[in-house]
């Protein structure tokens, strides 16, 4: 996208709401830079960050940001610059994020486990100067990923390598990340440094949850995000005292913001950040730190639950699981508490904006059963029909929001002669433009979601709009399905998904997997306790409805994941569709 003349454009809150929102208190002349400097002249000795080997202090995290952006300067980047970065759980991601803030860089914060169709659309859409990798991460070399894009992206001037930059880098001019911090002895590295950017300004872009084709792009101010972060702090156990441990990559929005690892620099909390989520790394550093809380999408919990049944491992220090990314079904948030020790905290949001949260003392029933209320008095809430007219009180209907921290678009990229890019890209104003089919005309998010909104003002969320199943005219919700299989003894977790039918339109399919270790249950015929015949006469035996029983049942050793670990029921289908075309 070299030449492009035309500034990509970000989508604001009418002048309205927005001077609403600041005179509430909602909207403060703050910025994420100013956090972390006040939390460094308050507790400059305090333990800030844990991140393998590293372990900083407020002061020491907040000097070498200042070093880092200034290097960053250096090589070029400026105010309103578009950066992506694609750094795993560690001290980098930390630095590097506060260092494009202090300059007033834009960062698109691009996952982990993104590959050339993510990062190729992130850096084009954007027109970024710079992206920023690790050199490798889990087996995956990501060097080799950036030689690719930046040899069909001229615009892309600068590709800045955490780790060794290796014969591919050096062939292409690749940077060495520490290599941009500026020595100690060299002065003030904040005395160089432009003036800090404004509470209006755009601070990053997140990227959009929806589990198919590449994420939009999501514009967050500095104003929205720290509304978001101190109205989840009101409702999250997070203070000076606390240790959050981020297992999850921490790019993505529930472990970064909900209130995550910047509402933990906000308190002034410890964060330790561990570069995989597996329970003997997680349990090591819970022992280790001290972890007060942590957060985990539901198939992450379950691992995790399996796992503490052996562990030696201390985990008494751990107080809050939070669970999250997507809804958590009533029998696994039931058996935190008995099985790991914490109390459950459901968590459930979008990177676009509402961000819900069960409080710790709430009654039993409404831990485990729904999935919170908004954060914040100002959220507002409407459940509709398709027409997009109200459903009774306690009836299911799709999730629209508007608020504070619910943005009003998504961030549009423009080619330079004025035309959209593509006319399923936001701001292209065809039929399928985003910012079109997402947002009502007085501003709602349609949020995809299907929930049913209770008297005391807790939310349930039932399915998704579009996952949900049309069997013959009858709709299945495949939470429901799920919510009843993993309440099965033998159940470690289960998916269920639709496949076309000739006759009904789509029948049913649940994929599981077996908990090991589990109690058989009895079997009169003497067939193993996880055959499909037996899953489906469970089913029938806890009362569910003739029609919502799955058609096939499929045993499976793992499911196929996306983003942050939600379960790609896209993958899934296909699998299911190969596996019967051979057979």
């Amino acid at each position: 996208m070299a030449g492009t003349t035309t500034r990509p454009r970000y989508p604001d809150w009418p002048g309205e709401y927005a001077d609403r929102y600041r005179a509430e208190g909602l909207w403060r002349d703050e910025t994420l830079c100013d956090v972390l400097s006040a939390r460094a002249a308050e507790h400059g000795d305090r333990l800030a960050l844990v991140a393998g080997e590293t372990r900083l202090s407020y002061g020491d995290l907040a000097a070498r940001v200042d070093r880092l952006a200034a290097g960053l300067q250096r090589t070029g980047i400026r105010r309103g610059d578009h950066v992506v970065v694609q750094l795993p759980n560690g001290a980098e991601f930390v630095e590097t994020f506060f260092a494009l803030l202090r300059l007033g860089a834009i960062a698109v914060l691009a996952l982990p486990a993104h590959r050339r169709t993510e990062i190729a659309q992130f850096c084009a859409h954007t027109d970024a100067v710079a992206y920023i990798v690790a050199d490798k991460h889990l087996g995956f070399d990501y060097r080799g990923l950036a030689a690719e894009i930046s040899a069909d992206l001229p615009r892309l001037r600068h590709v800045i390598v955490a780790g060794e930059p290796g014969r591919v880098g050096e062939s292409h001019g690749f940077q060495r990340l520490d290599a941009l911090y500026p020595p100690v002895d060299a002065g003030t590295a904040a005395d160089a440094l432009p003036s800090p950017p404004a509470a209006s300004d755009v601070a990053l872009l997140q990227l959009s949850g929806g589990s198919t084709g590449v994420p939009k792009l999501i514009p967050r101010r500095h104003e929205d995000y720290l509304c978001a972060i101190r109205e989840s702090l009101d409702a999250c156990p997070l203070d000076a005292r606390s240790v959050f441990l981020g297992a999850l990559p921490v790019a993505h929005n529930f472990p970064f913001v909900s209130p995550g690892i910047l509402g933990a620099f906000h308190a002034g909390a410890t964060v330790v950040l561990a570069h995989v989520p597996s329970p003997d790394v997680v349990f090591a550093l819970i022992e280790a730190e001290r972890v007060t809380i942590t957060s985990a999408v539901p198939p992450l919990a379950l691992t995790w639950l399996a796992a503490a049944a052996s562990t030696d491992r201390d985990l008494s220090s751990l107080e809050v699981l939070q669970i999250g990314g997507a809804a958590c079904g009533t029998e696994l948030a039931r058996r935190v508490g008995p099985e790991l020790g914490a109390t459950v905290q459901q968590v459930f949001g979008m990177a676009e904006g509402l961000i819900n949260y069960t409080r710790l003392d709430d009654p039993q029933d409404v831990l485990v059963g729904t999935q919170g209320r908004p954060c914040s008095a100002a959220d507002e809430i409407r459940i509709v029909d398709d027409a997009g007219s109200p459903v009774p009180q306690g009836s299911p209907g799709q999730l629209l929001t508007r608020g504070p921290y619910t943005v009003r678009g998504y961030f549009e990229p423009v080619r330079g002669d004025g035309g959209a890019a593509d006319p399923s890209v936001p701001g292209s104003g065809s039929p399928a433009d985003p910012n079109l089919t997402s947002f009502t005309d007085d501003g709602f998010y349609r949020t995809g979601d299907l929930a049913v909104l209770r008297p005391d003002g807790n939310l349930v969320v039932v399915g998704r709009a579009k996952e949900q199943i049309n069997r013959g005219g009858e709709k299945i919700s495949p939470d429901e399905v799920e919510g009843r299989l993993l309440a099965h003894p033998g159940i470690h977790d289960a998916a269920v998904v639709a496949v076309p039918d000739d006759a009904l339109g789509e029948r049913t399919c649940a994929f599981v997997i077996p908990r090991h270790g589990a109690p058989e249950p009895s079997q009169e015929d003497g067939t193993p306790p996880l055959a499909p015949r037996d899953v489906t006469r469970y089913l029938r035996r806890d009362g569910l409805a003739a029609y919502k029983i799955p058609d096939l049942v499929e045993i499976v050793d793992e499911f196929p994941v996306i983003g942050v670990g939600k379960i790609s029921r896209a993958q899934l289908r296909r699998a299911l569709a190969e596996s019967r075309a051979a057979g």
